[in-house]
C-alpha cells in the first residue's frame, strides 16, 4: 500500500508540473518529452487505482470501480469546457503589417470542406510575429485544479504513518473503513481471512509481485488464457471508444450525411456525455447485477448499435441516437470486465495490470488503423471497422466465458483447513491488507 500511495503521489504531482510547463515549451522535442512524462504518470495512476480498489474491496470492488470510471468520464467531459473560453477564433500569430490576416481564419474555417482540403493553401497565414493567445491559462488552471490530488494522497500517507519524516501519533484513517466493512453480516470471517492472506502469500505485498516468474510456476494454461482474452476484449472496446470519439466528427461532415461543422462538433461531446451518464447509472446497477452479465449486455449492445448505424447510415438523427447509445453501452465495459476477470483470478490484482495495458494499446492502435483506412477507403469504412471490432470483442468475451468455466475453482476444504482461517488479525491500527 505504501508503494502504491507513493507512486500515486509522484504521478499526480508530475501531472500538475507537466501542465504548468507545457505553455513554456518552445521546442517540439521538449514538448514531446513533457507529454511522454504526462502519459507515463497517467498510466501509473490508472493501473494503481484500479488494482488497489480490487485488492481492498475484492467482491465489492465492482461498485467502486464503476464510481472510479465515472469520474474518469466526468473529467474527460469537463476539461474541454475549462479550456474552451481560452481558445481563439483568430490566428494566434500576428506578423508586422498583417494584423488583419487574423480575420481570414473564420472564413477559412467556413470554406474548408472535406473534399477540398487544398483550399487552405490559398490563404497566407503568418508563421512568425507577435503571439496573441490565452491558451496558456487553460493549462495553468488545469494544473491548479489537479494540485489538491497529490496533497490529498500525501495527507493519506501521513495519516497511515507511511511518511518516514512524519511518524507521529496520528490516527490512521483506513482502519475505520475496515470496521465499516466488517459490520456487514456474513462477511466478517471472509474479510478477516482476506486481511491475513497477503501476509502469508510470498511476494503479494510487493507492488511488482505480478512480474515475478515464480508466481507463474505451476499455473494452468487457463490462467494465462483468462488474462489474454480479458485484455483482448478491452483492447477492442477501449479501441472503439478512442476511434469513435476521434473520427465521428470526420464521418459526420463527409457525404452522404454532410452535417454542418458546428453541429457535427457536438457528437464527441454527446458520446462522452453518455459515457459519463452510463457510468453513473452503473454504480447502483453493479450492486445488483453480476459483472459478467454487465459485460455481456455491453458487448451485445455495441454490436446491435453498430449494425443499426450501418443500416441507417444516411440518417443524421440516428447518428446522434446511435452515438448516445454507443456511449451508454461502452461506459461500464472497462470496470465490469476488470471486476469479472479479478473475480475469476481470486482478486490478486495481477490481471488489472494486463487489462489496463491491453486497453491502452487498443485505444492507441485502433485509432491509427481506422484513420488510415478512412483515408484510403472513405468515411463508410468508419462504421464497418466499428462493426468488425465489436464482433471481435464479442468473440473474445465468449472465449473468456469458456476459459472461466474451465478455470479451476479453489477448494473449500483447503480454505477451512488453512491456518489463516483461525488467525485473528492483531488490531495495531494499521491497514492489514
Amino acid at each position: 500500500l505504501a508503494q502504491s500511495l507513493l507512486a500515486l503521489f509522484a504521478s499526480s504531482l508530475a501531472i500538475s508540473l507537466v501542465f504548468a510547463i507545457i505553455p513554456l515549451c518552445h521546442n517540439v522535442v521538449v514538448l514531446a518529452v513533457v507529454m511522454a512524462v504526462a502519459g507515463l504518470a497517467m498510466g501509473c495512476i490508472d493501473t494503481i487505482s484500479n488494482m488497489q480498489l480490487v485488492k481492498i474491496y475484492q467482491k465489492d470492488s465492482a461498485i467502486f470501480l464503476q464510481a472510479l470510471h465515472f469520474f474518469v468520464g466526468f473529467g474527460a467531459l469537463l476539461s474541454p469546457l475549462i479550456a474552451d473560453p481560452f481558445l481563439s477564433d483568430t490566428n494566434c500569430i500576428l506578423a508586422n503589417g498583417t494584423a488583419n490576416a487574423s480575420s481570414n481564419l473564420p472564413h477559412i474555417r467556413k470554406s474548408l470542406v472535406p473534399h477540398h482540403p487544398g483550399n487552405l493553401s490559398h490563404y497566407d497565414l503568418p508563421m512568425k510575429g507577435m503571439v496573441v493567445t490565452r491558451v496558456s491559462y487553460a493549462f495553468w488552471i488545469m494544473a491548479l485544479i489537479n494540485l489538491p490530488v497529490p496533497i490529498a494522497v500525501f495527507f493519506l500517507l501521513y495519516k497511515e504513518r507511511m511518511v518516514p519524516c512524519f511518524n507521529g501519533s496520528s490516527h490512521p484513517l483506513l482502519s475505520a473503513d475496515e470496521l465499516a466493512l466488517e459490520t456487514r453480516p456474513g462477511d466478517k470471517d471472509e474479510l478477516s481471512t482476506a486481511g491475513q492472506r497477503p501476509h502469508t502469500a510470498a511476494g503479494h505485498e510487493d507492488l511488482f509481485s505480478c512480474c515475478q516468474s515464480k508466481n507463474f510456476r505451476g499455473a494452468s494454461y487457463t490462467y494465462f488464457a483468462v488474462h489474454i482474452t480479458g485484455a483482448l476484449v478491452l483492447f477492442m472496446t477501449d479501441g472503439i471508444v478512442g476511434e469513435y470519439s476521434g473520427f465521428v466528427y470526420s464521418y459526420a461532415v463527409e457525404e452522404p450525411l454532410s452535417v454542418v461543422h458546428k453541429v457535427a462538433g457536438y457528437l464527441p461531446s454527446l458520446f462522452w456525455g453518455f459515457i459519463t451518464l452510463g457510468r453513473l447509472i452503473s454504480i447502483p446497477v453493479s450492486y445488483r447485477m453480476k459483472p459478467a452479465t454487465m459485460v455481456f449486455i455491453n458487448v451485445v449492445g455495441v454490436l446491435i448499435t453498430f449494425l443499426l448505424l450501418l443500416i441507417f447510415s444516411s440518417s443524421v438523427v440516428f447518428l446522434f441516437v446511435g452515438t448516445a447509445s454507443l456511449g451508454l453501452f461502452l461506459s461500464s465495459t472497462f470496470p465490469s470486465m476488470l471486476a469479472y476477470t479479478e473475480d475469476i483470478l481470486q482478486y490478486k490484482g495481477c490481471a488489472t495490470t494486463v487489462l489496463v495495458t491491453g486497453a491502452g494499446i487498443g485505444e492507441m492502435v485502433l485509432q491509427l488503423l481506422v484513420g488510415s483506412i478512412i483515408h484510403d477507403r472513405g468515411s463508410y469504412s468508419f462504421l464497418v471497422c466499428g462493426m468488425i471490432f465489436g464482433c471481435l470483442a464479442f468473440t473474445f468475451y465468449t472465449l473468456l466465458v469458456f476459459f472461466h468455466r474451465m478455470y479451476p475453482k479453489p477448494s473449500p476444504e483447503l480454505d477451512e483447513a488453512s491456518p489463516d482461517k483461525a488467525a485473528v488479525p492483531e488490531d495495531t491500527g494499521q491497514y492489514q491488507r
